[in-house]
């Protein structure tokens, strides 16, 4: 998982994918901008990452604390970018929740308050 966050960190798209499984489930939160289910790393790539990349300057997900327990960890922390159609800049706390299968990460849930992120789209 820190492996995954430090790819994240340094746009190390390689990084960030190399431990999805090729079926992941990817769950964007209701009410954030990406909301919705995302299946496979390529369609997480198109729906999350490249938007991210090309909306937001300096957009982070930063990891404060890792809580494992069996096949599921959770991540607690903080978003935070600048939305470049609006300028605006934003700050909000997230918990990931990532489920494991023979190594592989086959499921991500996101959990933040969508309506701090949705007002720096204002």
């Amino acid at each position: 998982m820190q492996r995954l966050y430090a790819g994240f960190a340094t746009g190390n798209l390689e990084a960030v994918l190399a431990d999805m499984a090729p079926n992941i489930q990817w769950t964007e939160a209701e009410g954030y901008p990406y909301a919705g289910l995302y299946s496979g790393p390529d369609a997480i790539v198109q729906g999350v990452f490249a938007r991210l990349a090309t909306e937001w300057e300096g957009y982070q997900a930063e990891p404060d604390t890792y809580v494992a327990q069996g096949d599921t960890v959770v991540v607690l922390g903080h978003y935070s970018g600048r939305y470049l159609k609006s300028g605006k800049a934003f700050r909000a706390p997230f918990a990931h929740v990532w489920t494991l299968l023979d190594g592989k990460l086959v499921r991500f849930v996101q959990y933040t308050d969508t309506a701090v992120v949705m007002k720096a789209l204002e």
